[in-house]
């Protein structure tokens, strides 16, 4: 008997995702909870698995397909008699869907699709109302999914590109953001040196929610800096004992969510966000911590970091860590921040200017210890010396604000003590 494989709830507001890869082929034996597919969301990357051991006997869509909550990805037959003339049969469905005859299913240049191929491939529920709220002829558009299938992207992609467009190199029309200048049409010798490759989900995302800050807040940017002498010799010295009793490791980022969850307290409109006409407090602190993974950048959510220790806040941020590496990362893991800080330190950045997270006030970013000449007491003296940068939507969070949220977190991570009474 089959078994079906679904899309499972992507979380919080997601109700679609593009399938990124196959793990696994028609054919293939799987054992329960294994993984089958990989699917690529507007926030994570995220495998479904199989729900039953078996033979997977169909692939009901292609790479690069966009699906919605509870379509249909494959069939298993449970146990080990699934069907031999199946396991045969749709592999080679698989591969034309990995590669797809072009001759076959793209029409020329001077001729329209043929209605017959539409009728063939009845519209997604997803696609047919792009198609109705757009008002497009989907006949018009070629489809790049499973035997020509149109797919949401290729609806996407025609709505981008521009009514007259060029043609490239390769003799493919490029897609075109509203707002892009045409791309000039490169020489010969640079445009076989060329690689056109279409952006994830993810990072089409990233790309629409930072432009979004920049046009819709009155974003500035703030800068302190703080000696971190006493935070670093703190960590030298129980960090062995710590790590031991908690086992987890003793990093700095949970000392900054500590330190900002404090800060936040006292200023509030750094925690609060813009809904139409109103100012929503909020009396909670989800704080979101950056993560860079090779498909781009998530912000996963400590929530309620108000309530946690300092063991917890580091347990939960090395969990996150590892998740996100191994692309475990959940849609709901993401939700509900409410502030965000990150560190581009990591990666050896001495100041950078960091970029809201929609519908988020505030962001503090922070960078690479470097030992600098700094006067204490008039004296020069050497310290291991961090910048700080507050970013944040002048709309509601005004200067005095910013700067006071910022000095306080300078206080509290250079004098830590403070951190363990709440002063």
């Amino acid at each position: 008997m089959a078994t079906d494989i679904i899309v499972p709830t992507l979380g919080e507001s997601v109700s679609d995702a593009t399938i990124a890869r196959w793990i696994k082929k028609a054919g293939d034996v799987v054992a329960a909870d294994e993984p089958v597919v990989e699917l690529e969301t507007d926030k994570v990357t995220l495998e479904v698995p199989s729900p039953v051991a078996g033979k997977l006997s169909e692939l009901v869509v292609a790479e690069g397909d966009t699906v919605e909550v509870g379509a249909l990805l494959a069939r298993v037959e449970a146990g080990k008699g699934a069907s031999t003339a199946a396991s045969k049969a749709e592999p080679a469905k698989v591969e034309r869907a990995k590669a797809p005859d072009v001759k076959a299913e793209v029409a020329p240049a001077d001729e329209a699709p043929t209605a017959s191929k539409a009728e063939a491939h009845p519209l997604s529920p997803a696609v047919r109302r792009l198609v109705e709220e757009n008002n497009l002829n989907p006949a018009s558009i070629t489809g790049t999914g499973v035997d020509g299938r149109l797919t949401k992207a290729d609806v996407l992609a025609a709505m981008k590109a521009p009514a007259t467009p060029a043609a490239s190199a390769s003799g493919q029309v490029p897609s075109q953001s509203p707002n892009q200048s045409p791309r000039q049409t490169p020489r010969d010798i640079d445009a076989a040196r060329e690689e056109r490759v279409p952006m994830s989900k993810l990072r089409r995302v990233i790309a629409s929610r930072l432009k979004e800050a920049q046009n819709n807040a009155a974003m500035l940017t703030t800068f302190n800096e703080v000696d971190m002498t006493e935070l670093m010799a703190l960590r030298a010295s129980y960090r062995t004992e710590f790590e031991n009793i908690h086992q987890v490791r003793l990093g700095f980022m949970g000392m900054f969510v500590q330190a900002s969850v404090l800060a936040l307290r006292e200023f509030p409109a750094v925690n609060a966000e813009i809904d139409g006409n109103d100012i929503i407090y909020k009396n909670y602190y989800n704080i979101g911590v950056a993560v860079g993974t090779p498909q781009g950048l998530v912000v996963p959510v400590i929530k309620g970091a108000e309530a946690m220790n300092l063991a917890e806040v580091e347990r939960t941020i090395g969990d996150f860590g590892m998740r996100a590496r191994d692309g475990k990362i959940a849609p709901d893991d993401m939700a509900g921040g409410t502030f965000t800080i990150s560190n581009g330190g990591v990666y050896g950045s001495l100041m950078s200017t960091p970029i809201l997270n929609p519908p988020q006030s505030g962001i503090l970013g922070m960078h690479k210890i470097e030992k600098r000449a700094v006067v204490v007491d008039d004296a020069i003296v050497i310290r291991p010396m961090m910048y700080l940068a507050l970013s944040y939507d002048h709309r509601i969070i005004d200067g005095r604000e910013a700067v006071s949220f910022l000095a306080r977190v300078k206080d509290l991570v250079e004098d830590p003590r403070r951190l363990l009474i709440g002063v």
